[in-house]
């Protein structure tokens, strides 16, 4: 398996390699009545245990797709982004473990492992996911697949166990079947009219509105509405547009000298790898309901191998300068601080700055239990390969400039936008 030695090997000038323009043929088809119906149960609280917040709360345009926090606050939570607080009748018991990341481009055939640790993946065969095979049947995509866990979970849109009765059923580990939590939510659309006429226009011979059908639907959305491939630099690998001088020079570093592409690799930057880049860690946690510690193992979680411990999947660098917080539990509020410490994770470690967007929450949190163990710190230091690696001011201005090409103003516009209303009568976050 590649690691974080590698983002840093010095390659020849010689040896650069661009990826290749971005085609059609890169993405899967999208139905368009099928797109429709997904834009607006994206969009429609209805999906929520509570009723109170939709897939767009905290994947809203407004932050990149992402939630504008560190790490998020799911249902219990009011307004977006950083601005979002704790509703005092109802607070969440505690953050999210893993910051909200981007939807660009997960139309894309390359784009098969899903989650920071990869625990949503596609096969030869079908999907992998941590719920087993009989779970997974009848969703068209891995990213449909995805979908299934978001509403299941108690603090992104569930609730907790006794506030309804998605809640109550995910509790009692009923999720197929009639009586299961997604039979509830799909009994909820089929419900409204306006979602059973789009649903026999975006499912034709199909017997009844299920929930793969929901979860379909909104994958379409997904693949079509954030498709990013007309950035400066997609013009540039095109022939058809220019980079600036310090772009050029940022592109020259990344794909050069300092290697990024190792890791950062092909046409929307990721190897869809996993890799111990060090990251600071904050939050609770990802444990089990019967371990007491605050650490994130990552990708180990997944597959059981010790060489896996803190490994977590390369992201997409497409819009990066609009996702923040970046890590992934959103260490950094400041690109600039974060390529610095990315680039020298050991020292970074010990001499985080803390610089972060958690929201008060109205409780006690666990957001430094981890950073504040001695131990846990050394050994996440110690799980990382290759030296630590100083950038200058020189080349930090220059990644970020290239950094700032892949930003592409059509995709972060949206290609239908936020709805005004949504069939359920509910409030839309704007």
């Amino acid at each position: 398996m590649l690691r974080f030695f590698l983002i840093f090997f010095a390659l020849p000038a010689t040896a650069m390699e661009f990826p290749a323009p971005v085609g059609d043929d890169a993405y899967r088809a999208t139905d368009p009545a099928q797109v429709e119906m997904g834009r607006l149960l994206f969009w429609d609280p209805v999906l929520s245990g509570n009723r109170e917040l939709s897939c767009g709360t905290c994947h809203h345009p407004r932050f990149g797709t992402s939630d504008g926090l560190s790490l998020g606050m799911g249902d219990g939570g009011r307004g977006l982004g950083p601005e979002r607080a704790a509703d005092p009748a109802n607070a969440p018991e505690e953050r999210l473990a893993r910051n909200a990341p981007g939807l660009w481009n997960l139309g894309a055939h390359e784009f098969s492992v899903l989650f920071h640790d990869g625990r949503v993946e596609e096969l030869e065969d079908g999907f992998r996911t941590p719920m087993g095979t009989e779970m997974v049947e009848g969703f068209d995509s891995v990213l449909s697949a995805q979908t299934m866990f978001p509403v299941l979970a108690d603090d992104e849109m569930a609730g907790h166990y006794a506030e309804n009765e998605v809640s109550r059923a995910v509790r009692k580990g009923e999720i197929t079947g009639p009586g299961g939590a997604w039979g509830l939510i799909a009994a909820r659309v089929r419900a409204i009219p306006d979602y059973v006429e789009m649903w026999r226009a975006a499912f034709p011979g199909d017997d009844e509105l299920d929930f793969t059908d929901i979860s379909d639907a909104i994958a379409a959305f997904v693949e079509h509405e954030w498709r990013s491939d007309t950035s400066p630099f997609d013009g540039w690998l095109r022939g058809e547009d220019s980079l600036p001088p310090e772009a050029l020079a940022g592109v020259e570093l990344f794909y050069g000298e300092l290697g990024c592409a190792s890791c950062h690799a092909g046409p929307f930057q990721t190897d869809h790898e996993f890799h111990v880049t060090g990251q600071p860690q904050l939050g609770p946690g990802k444990r089990a309901r019967f371990e007491s510690h605050a650490r994130d193992e990552g990708r180990l979680r997944v597959t059981g191998e010790a060489a896996d411990r803190f490994a977590f999947r390369t992201p997409s660098l497409r819009n990066v300068t609009e996702t923040g917080p970046w890590g992934h539990a959103g260490a950094y509020d400041d690109l600039r601080a974060f390529l610095v410490d990315h680039a020298a994770p050991r020292r970074a470690l010990a001499e985080y700055a803390r610089t972060s967007v958690l929201p008060d929450m109205g409780g006690t949190t666990e957001d430094w239990v981890f950073m504040d163990d001695p131990a846990e710190v050394a050994a996440l230091a110690a799980a990382v390969e290759g030296p630590d690696r100083v950038l200058t001011e020189a080349e930090i201005d220059t990644l970020l400039a290239f950094l700032a090409a892949l930003r592409d103003e059509d995709a972060l516009a949206g290609r239908l936008g936020i709805p005004e209303t949504v069939p359920s009568g509910l409030p839309v976050d704007r």
